[in-house]
């Protein structure tokens, strides 16, 4: 089909053609179009239907506002539904279709639904469906189910990437229109770091619309010599197609850059869309205004459009809507369209102005009246008029345009609940006096609707938000209208008069929500659902609110509005996601050491966010059992090393600090020497242990405490709620520096030999001992931290450089311990030696046991207070027979204890009423050639020696089990402090 609607002019490059497809046929338009000005050049008005009712719909404007064609991108894994055809480039090879249909676009067979229309009122939901009782799960939910929604997903993982940024400005500019070109002149030329944003691919905003002058230029020839000048400045950044979506706190806004969507396949590399996080110092909002559609009886046929979105077709795209055009308007901005239309050879049906006085034109007809209906089945073909004298005319036209006043777009404004308010001159609500801070309004959003008023409400924003000095330079002249415009919101008598056309809202609707009790804004547009479609009710809230204010007997000020909340438009989630998906749902942190780990080829295993060396396989091992039991044996008898970096590590320092960690820790921390080590035992606020770890005191003034690497964070939350809430006076100042140490376990009896050849100071027994630590220096001079700590049970050191030195420390650590076949072992290995020694850890500390529980309880300090000490004592965690931490071992060595078994008397019933404990973390134990198990037994102390059976009924395991001590290897600790 050729492009019969095509007209001269517009910004559209006609040398390059394009070709797409609609619902399964081929179109052709030019670089520049947007699908919505490309199918109205080819004739296609028809381009959904409505969510309720499926009734037909066109477009009705030609921006993000768009409530009405909405289609299905792409196809595949990367189709994508309800996306505006006003805002989608036009690309070669597009491929879209329309949706919310059942059969094809014309014959929807759900258009039924527009026959029932008296049974699906407002709030109908709420009052149907709800007999009979047993139709609900089987027959009503299902065919609600199915009819929801509008596109419809593929249901296949989107290959698209979606990435994130931040960026930092003086001055970020919302709008790239009169007033924000002309705030980005003032700002650029002051020097700041300017950031000027538009959602739109073309800059110039309303300007790219008109046919106006600025100076002795047209409004485009301006916008160019505009742009020509900001980007010859370094410290400006325009951003096309990128849309401010939201306002946040401290000066923090949201914007999405669509960097892809206007190619057929993003380039290879780069995302389709980036979510930035822009910190500004000052902000001036620009983002223009909307025009307001009028309500009469079948307002909502395809052809009837926004007033200001004919005329962007028209002299931004070269498209008329159609050969004959009328206009209703209640405003002189209805004249300007026919005006623009007339100059380019469209015909004038008529002007129907509900103004008395409003202008005539030489060109057209003028009357002063109201359309009161339209006809044509899928598009408009006649609107008829009755006149101020009592009369009527028909008016044969294609195209109807609505001019009813224009909103500024407050939203930003309001993002931080900030309220606007109303001008009587514009019918409309502006930006009130709550602003987020640094924010500076400009031109339309501001209710300044001149193109003059524009350009030096722009430039004053600018000034007023950097805090520029001097006097504005002069802006070139424009047109200085005042504003002519008579209230006026839907025609008297109507019934299916639409205001939210995407959800088929009408007239009718919002008076049977104030009959039925429903008048709160707020309520209204649940009970109703207007303004909850794609384009949260940028077209249609104002005239809900303004026939609510009327049936209520209020202004519509008194009557007040809904909140406006981020986003600002519809808003991928796969953006909101960047990259957090997958493998990447959350960083992936990597140890000092991963790249060697990798060399030696090690198995990996997520721990939280990291990814540990679970064990080492050699050639030879074909079993991962094989290699955590070399490591094992080979740590206790000779030396392994295991690098311990994701252990939290809190930096914790000021002259409060002992007395700070008192508070924290149950056991006493006040007398610990400086150049020593504590184990400690952290309790929640109700007494249940949360955290166990140790605190080096390397100064008076200076600790560094450790965390288990599960509680790295919810420790360092904690620590830092007691300081600033509980005990904000105490001079303690905290940092997390777990990413800025590399820690190295290295154990066993020649761990001493081995690190002796690289510290540069003496670590003998008596120079340091167990429980000791030291700021020292390795290789010859290197910072390091030395602490002589053991969770293995053997003699042991934990040491630590700048993460930066981690890899270089490991392969010294490797090189000069090669004469002690030292072995790098994993999480495994590193947990069999853990439960070899009892050492409590995750499985243990799993938010419901007490020090009671896990033998500690002559740690809790009467002597002083701590977090958690008082109500450590209640009688609930304390009685007679509770659990206590065991080990447990079976009687038979070629039987397994698996973790998670209850443990039941040797003799009597396997039921929850005689469970007597439970395994909590159990292996193989190569030193002892079994497996072993610790766990929680009641009155485990008492029942050492005791044999009982280790049961898991769900996976078939009886296995006869002895009660021994939880301390399997070295229970004296002999080896440690050798």
């Amino acid at each position: 089909m050729s492009q019969k609607n095509r007209i001269e002019g517009g910004q559209i490059d006609r040398t390059r053609t394009l070709k797409f497809m609609f619902d399964g046929k081929s179109y052709t338009g030019h670089q520049g179009d947007t699908l919505a000005s490309a199918l109205l050049a080819n004739g296609v008005r028809l381009m959904g239907r409505s969510f309720k009712y499926h009734r037909p719909r066109g477009v009705l404007t030609a921006g993000s506002e768009e409530p009405n064609a909405l289609v299905e991108l792409r196809g595949g894994a990367r189709q994508e539904p309800n996306t505006r055809a006003t805002t989608i480039e036009l690309y070669d090879g597009l491929l879209a279709k329309s949706q919310n249909r059942l059969g094809s676009l014309k014959f929807d067979l759900l258009s039924i639904n527009d026959r029932f229309s008296n049974f699906l009122t407002a709030g109908f939901y709420y009052k149907t469906f709800m007999w009979p009782k047993a139709f609900w799960e089987k027959v009503y939910e299902p065919i609600i189910r199915n009819a929801a929604g509008l596109g419809s997903l593929s249901l296949k993982d989107d290959p698209d990437v979606y990435d994130k940024g931040f960026l930092h400005c003086d001055l970020l500019i919302i709008g790239a229109g009169p007033a924000g070109l002309s705030a980005a002149l003032t700002a650029g030329r002051s020097g700041g770091q300017v950031i000027l944003a538009d959602e739109d691919f073309t800059i110039g905003g309303r300007l790219n619309s008109e046919t106006i002058a600025i100076g002795e230029d047209a409004g485009t020839a301006w916008v160019a010599s505009a742009l020509a000048e900001l980007g010859s400045l370094s410290n400006v950044r325009i951003m096309t197609r990128t849309t401010v979506i939201g306002a946040f706190d401290h000066g923090i806004y949201g914007a999405v850059e669509r960097v892809s969507d206007h190619m057929h396949m993003p380039d290879a590399g780069k995302p389709r869309q980036i979510l930035w996080r822009i910190y500004t110092k000052g902000t001036v909002l620009a983002a223009g205004a909307i025009e307001r559609p009028i309500a009469f009886e079948n307002n909502d046929r395809p052809g009837i459009m926004l007033g200001s979105a004919i005329r962007t077709y028209a002299n931004r795209f070269g498209v008329a809507a159609d050969k004959r055009i009328a206009i209703f308007t209640n405003n002189d901005d209805g004249h300007r369209t026919a005006a623009d239309l007339h100059a380019q050879g469209v015909k004038i049906a008529a002007v129907v102005d509900v103004r008395a006085d409003a202008p005539r034109s030489a060109n057209y007809e003028v009357l002063n009246g109201e359309i009161i209906d339209t006809k044509g089945r899928l598009g408009l073909t006649f609107a008829e008029v009755r006149l101020a004298d009592g009369g009527t005319r028909t008016l044969e036209c294609g195209a109807l345009g609505l001019s009813g006043g224009w909103n500024p777009n407050v939203h930003m404004t309001c993002h931080q609940r900030g309220r606007p308010t109303w001008n009587e001159d514009l019918a409309a609500f502006v930006p009130g006096g709550e602003l987020p801070p640094g924010m500076m309004v400009a031109g339309a959003a501001n209710g300044d609707m001149s193109t003059h008023g524009a350009l030096q409400g722009g430039a004053a924003a600018a000034k007023a938000a950097l805090g520029l000095k001097g006097r504005l330079a002069k802006v070139p002249e424009a047109e200085d209208a005042p504003i002519n415009l008579k209230p006026f919101w839907y025609v008297e008598g109507c019934s299916r008069a639409w205001l939210d056309q995407q959800n088929d809202v009408t007239v009718k609707d919002v008076k049977l929500s104030h009959q039925e009790g429903f008048r709160s804004v707020e309520h209204l547009k649940r009970y109703t659902t207007l303004g909850m479609a794609t384009d949260q009710g940028k077209t249609s809230n104002m005239g809900g609110l303004a026939i609510m204010a009327e049936l209520a007997g209020k202004t519509i000020p008194e009557v007040g509005t809904t909140i406006f909340r981020p986003p600002y438009t519809p808003t991928a989630i796969g953006t909101f996601a960047g990259r957090h998906r997958g493998m990447e749902f959350h960083p992936t942190r990597l140890t000092p050491s991963h790249k060697w780990g990798e060399e030696q080829g090690a198995v990996f295993v997520e721990v939280g966010n990291w990814m540990r060396a679970q064990w080492f396989p050699r050639t030879g091992e074909t079993h991962w059992r094989e290699s955590v039991d070399r490591e094992v044996l080979a740590t206790r008898n000779s030396v392994g090393v295991c690098d311990v970096t994701t252990l939290g590590k809190v930096d914790v320092q000021g002259t409060d600090t002992a007395d700070f960690l008192n508070k924290i820790y149950c056991n006493g921390f006040a007398k610990l020497a400086v150049g020593k080590v504590r184990y400690g035992l952290m309790l929640r606020e109700d007494g249940i242990a949360m955290d166990d770890g140790t605190a080096a005191r390397l100064a008076e003034d200076h600790f560094v405490v450790t965390t288990t690497t599960a509680n790295a964070l919810p420790v360092y939350r904690h620590m830092e709620f007691v300081r600033q809430c509980l005990f904000p006076d105490m001079d303690v100042q905290l940092i997390s520096t777990t990413e800025a140490w590399a820690q190295y376990a290295v154990a066993g009896p020649n761990s001493r030999k081995l690190l002796e050849k690289i510290v540069d100071v003496d670590i003998s027994n008596d120079a340091f001992p167990f429980m000791a630590c030291a700021n020292i220096t390795i290789c010859g001079g290197l910072r390091a931290r030395l602490f002589r700590i053991s969770f293995s049970g053997e003699l042991a050191y934990e040491i630590a450089v700048p993460t930066a030195y981690g890899d270089a420390l490991m392969r010294k650590i490797m090189e000069v311990g090669a004469e002690f076949d030292v072995t790098p072992y994993g999480t495994e290995a590193l947990g069999v030696m853990r439960i070899e020694k009892g050492h409590a850890a995750g499985n243990e500390l799993n938010g419901t046991t007490t020090a009671q529980n896990l033998g500690m309880w002559r740690m809790v300090s009467k002597k002083k207070d701590s977090i958690g000490s008082i109500l450590s004592e209640r009688d609930g965690l304390n009685a007679d027979g509770d659990l206590r931490q065991v080990g447990i071992k079976p009687v038979d060595p070629k039987d397994p204890v698996p973790a998670g078994a209850h443990l039941m008397n040797a003799d009597g019933p396997v039921d929850a009423a005689h469970d007597q404990g439970y395994a909590t973390s159990a292996c193989y134990s190569p030193n002892l050639g079994h497996s072993i198990a610790i766990g929680f037994l009641k009155n485990g102390a008492e029942r050492m020696g005791e044999r009982m059976r280790l049961v898991s009924p769900l996976t078939d395991v009886s296995v006869e089990v002895e009660i021994v001590s939880a301390h399997f290897i070295d229970p004296e600790g002999e080896r440690l402090r050798a």
